[in-house]
């Protein structure tokens, strides 16, 4: 049987594409290709129809069948751990329980960003796919209630993937706390050897194997695609996040003063 040993789960836009391509290059490490198989999320096939421009054909590329998962890792080399990275594992509720229950000693990691930069770069991801019609980025969190409502898949759900704290006290009341790895995506951003040797020490794998995080996915993943929201567009987004970023600092013991202005 071949499953993954441990699960880069989430958020997206934090940096996971580049964490995933820099422990790819780990001699002791197999990522599974593609990085999103997506299995978790849903229990048998998943929908092929409803959803928000562009969802049915992210739907399709799910690998659904527990044999078309395992076969991701097959070509592990003997020795070395295997793993994935489908970045809504960490949002997904019913995800979670699935993996507790299928890999109850799996190791988890999950890179949190800024929640009002993450959903802010998330709109910017999909208005520059051509797929999100809303300009303005603080109508298009206003119609996510809606959104969410009609079935609209999780990459439209810039607002509720950033709420880390209700995320993680789900996930710590299925799986124990020592087997999740939290990184902060500035750190990734501006100490990625440090934190990928983070990453490797947690997986039990030697450190100093791994020079950086490949350029190609600094670009997107880390730095952004976008300056940002504007100081008014974050004014009035954070009143959406402030009850959770405090549960995330007291869940984490992290300094989120960045965050929380």
């Amino acid at each position: 049987m071949a499953l993954p040993d441990f699960l880069l789960l989430g958020a997206p836009k934090c940096g996971t594409s580049a964490l995933h391509a820099a422990l790819t290059r780990h001699p002791d490490l197999f990522l599974s290709e593609p990085k999103e198989p997506k299995f978790f999320l849903t229990d048998g096939p998943p929908p092929t129809s409803g959803g928000g421009p562009g969802d049915v054909p992210t739907w399709g590329e799910h690998v659904w069948r527990r044999a078309d998962y395992e076969a991701l890792f097959d070509a592990a080399p003997p020795g070395t751990l295997r793993g994935e990275s489908t970045t809504f594992y960490l949002y997904d509720r019913d995800a979670q329980r699935r993996i507790a229950k299928l890999l109850p000693d799996a190791r988890l990691i999950a890179v949190l960003r800024d929640p009002v930069e993450r959903a802010h770069s998330n709109w910017a991801h999909l208005r520059g796919a051509e797929l999100e019609a809303e300009p303005d980025f603080l109508r298009a969190l206003d119609a996510e209630p809606v959104r969410i409502a009609a079935g609209w898949a999780h990459f439209w759900h810039y607002a509720a993937l950033g709420r880390y704290g209700e995320q993680l006290d789900d996930l710590f009341a299925l799986v124990p706390r020592e087997q999740v790895l939290l990184l902060r995506y500035r750190d990734l951003r501006d100490r990625p050897v440090a934190t990928v040797d983070a990453a490797c020490r947690f997986l039990g794998v030697a450190t100093g194997r791994v020079d950086g995080v490949p350029r190609h996915n600094v670009r997107p993943d880390v730095s952004g695609r976008t300056a940002g929201p504007t100081t008014a567009q974050r004014a009035a987004a954070l009143p959406r996040f402030a009850a959770d970023v405090a549960r995330v600092a007291e869940i984490t013991g992290w300094e989120l003063d960045d965050w929380a202005r």
